[in-house]
């Protein structure tokens, strides 16, 4: 009967014939190919593992087959190849066993605090600075001229392409109205933008028509541009290349904000790094999902924020995966990035959560003088695991497990569940507590306190920075839908800019020892500036400015070509009816009747 061999049997059989023969050296192995068969054959056996269970003795060749024939195959011994010894796993090095917070433990030294410029407001802070002031430190009037110009050619251009809409260049004060009313929106919620412009209904709002008309409002929205339109052609012929930019039509806003959101602020010791979502659904490459977010689908941002105030010093915006792969991640390249230590200094804390948290990042920025803290996932490299006297789900509420490995410190705490933390400023325990509301035995409730590191408490009071700031952004948001990401971005940039304009405010009042305005009554006071109307919602142009002129269409002032009439915006709101008039008032801009039965021009100035 024929019998079937695999290749080592094969191998062996011939050796063995070759010894017979006298062709080999009895005392040598066969050369065998490496063949990663051992989970085909559970009966496999490594030669280690056969020292360990059976003595080494001398057996003969039929010992060996009869070894064959029980289902037990030997691997011949060799010596290991370099590769092979590279394959090993490498032997651990830390075997040190959680320790508890009996245990005492020494925080590592400290980093000085030496900041690059005195903390605070880096405006002069004793002259008075109005709301308008200090938003236009964000959106300064070179940055507003050079939008107005895209927008200009923006709108040029789709008037080529056939859109049917009336347009006139816009200039800086037009820009800075359009951006008061989509402020006042954000102050006053209404269903829809036509509500706004509503006369004489029950949502109706007078400041919106009084500013500019509804058609104008969205003909600049529509036409919005902040990069220039003939370049963006260019970049997206690019396309697939490293030349092209993702971000190039929010480029110019984009670079100017976060100048001016590290020009005109210095943070204190404490930051916080985190994601930020804004709303979009936009088809773009950039459009990012996030299930534990509030705002689930939007394009991403990483945002460094002091902790204290929610100020928002630095952001980047996060526009896919990129071509190249990182040598350390995404989460490493983000926090390097964002932590600039020739615009901060050093002995800044940075507190980040586990999507950032990694011993080579927080060795790293040890090096450059940074201390770190935040939580961690074990499965990240370099972090302990499987060591003895670890936490287990039967653990008591309160208790603590810590292991130091140089400046690092790995902190696990039982609360309602595990808590993991790692730092490299803070000891693993200093006897601190936390109060928590628990159930007695009776079934009663009542508070107790549990001890608790001294890490999770230093992360639980500083690492909320961005949330502050998402935060005071949501209070009063510009946010609208739009089809395009550009505009959102805008959008976005404009609640940055009043957010953190808001903050210098409350900086400086607090720098005078003076009251500062609520978050609204900063709002309302920016809104009444921009659209250049008091809170009585009258316009604050000079009272000699008011005068009735006919309403021209000529571009030359000189000539006296007439538009014809427009209808009186007096006797639409108050008599509801049409009443044509050939006058204006050179300041409102607003169409109103001079006649001598009907003097809408003085009633509407009362």
């Amino acid at each position: 009967m024929r019998r079937l061999l695999n290749v080592e049997q094969a191998l062996h059989l011939l050796f063995e014939r070759d010894v017979a023969e006298g062709n080999a050296d009895p005392e040598s192995e066969p050369e065998s190919e490496d063949f990663d068969d051992e989970g085909d054959d559970p009966s496999f056996v490594l030669e280690e593992e056969r020292e360990e269970k059976e003595p080494p003795t001398s057996a003969p060749s039929g010992t060996r087959r009869s070894a064959q024939r029980r289902g037990r195959r030997s691997a011949p011994t060799r010596s290991r190849s370099p590769l092979t010894q590279a394959a090993e796993p490498e032997p651990r090095l830390h075997s040190e066993p959680w320790k508890t917070e009996e245990d005492a433990d020494t925080a590592p030294a400290v980093s000085r605090f030496q900041p690059r410029r005195t903390p605070g407001v880096q405006v002069e802070t004793l002259s008075p600075h109005s709301p308008k002031d200090l938003f236009l430190l964000f959106f300064a009037t070179d940055t507003v001229k050079q939008i107005c110009s895209n927008t200009n050619k923006n709108a040029a251009k789709n008037k080529e392409l056939g859109k049917k809409y009336k347009w006139t260049d816009i200039e800086t004060d037009d820009l800075y109205k359009f951006f008061g009313l989509l402020m006042y929106m954000s102050l006053v919620s209404l269903p829809s933008l036509q509500d706004y412009w509503r006369q004489n209904h029950v949502l109706s709002v007078h400041l919106p028509a009084k500013v500019m008309t509804r058609d104008r409002f969205r003909s600049i929205f529509w036409n919005i541009h902040l990069s220039d339109p003939e370049e963006d052609v260019h970049n997206d012929r690019q396309k697939g290349t490293p030349g092209h930019d993702k971000l190039f039509r929010v480029r110019p806003l984009y670079d100017d904000i976060l100048s001016a959101c590290q020009a005109y602020y210095h943070p204190r010791r404490e930051l916080a790094v985190d994601e930020r979502m804004v709303a979009t659904k936009a088809k773009t490459g950039m459009t990012q999902y996030m299930k534990d977010k509030p705002t689930k689908w939007g394009i991403k941002l990483f945002v460094l924020a002091e902790s204290s105030s929610g100020y928002t010093i630095n952001f980047s915006i996060y526009t896919g995966k990129a071509v190249t792969v990182s040598e350390h991640g995404l989460s490493y390249d983000v926090v390097m990035k964002l932590i600039q230590p020739s615009c901060l200094g050093t002995g800044y804390h940075v507190y980040m959560d586990n999507f950032y948290t990694s011993p080579k990042l927080f060795m790293d920025l040890a090096s450059m003088k940074f201390g770190a803290c935040g939580t961690y996932r074990e499965s990240r490299k370099g972090c302990p695991r499987g060591r003895e006297n670890a936490l287990t789900k039967r653990c008591e509420r309160g208790s603590v497990r810590w292991i130091r490995e140089g400046p690092l410190v790995f902190v696990k705490w039982m609360d309602t569940r595990e808590v993991s933390v790692c730092s490299t400023i803070h000891p693993a325990f200093s006897g601190d507590t936390v109060r928590r509301r628990v159930k007695d035995r009776d079934g009663r409730w009542a508070v107790r306190d549990f001890p608790c590191p001294t890490p999770i408490v230093a992360y639980n009071q500083s690492m909320g920075g961005v949330d502050l700031s998402d935060q005071l952004i949501q209070y009063y948001s510009t946010h609208r839908k739009t089809g395009h990401w550009y505009r959102t971005m805008l959008l976005h940039f404009l609640d940055i800019a009043t957010t953190n304009a808001f903050i210098l405010h409350r900086e400086m009042s607090n720098a005078k020892q003076v009251q500062p305005m609520t978050h609204k009554d900063f709002m309302v006071e920016l809104v009444s500036q921009l659209c250049g109307m008091d809170k009585e919602g009258v316009p604050q142009s000079r009272r000699a400015d008011h005068v009735p002129v006919p309403i021209v269409t000529a571009t030359d002032a000189s000539q006296k070509a007439t538009k014809g009439r427009q209808r009186c915006k007096h006797c639409l709101q108050v008599d509801n009816r049409r009443s044509d008039t050939p006058w204006k008032c050179q300041a409102c801009d607003v169409p109103l009747c001079v006649v001598v039965d009907r003097n809408c021009f003085s009633e509407w100035h009362k």
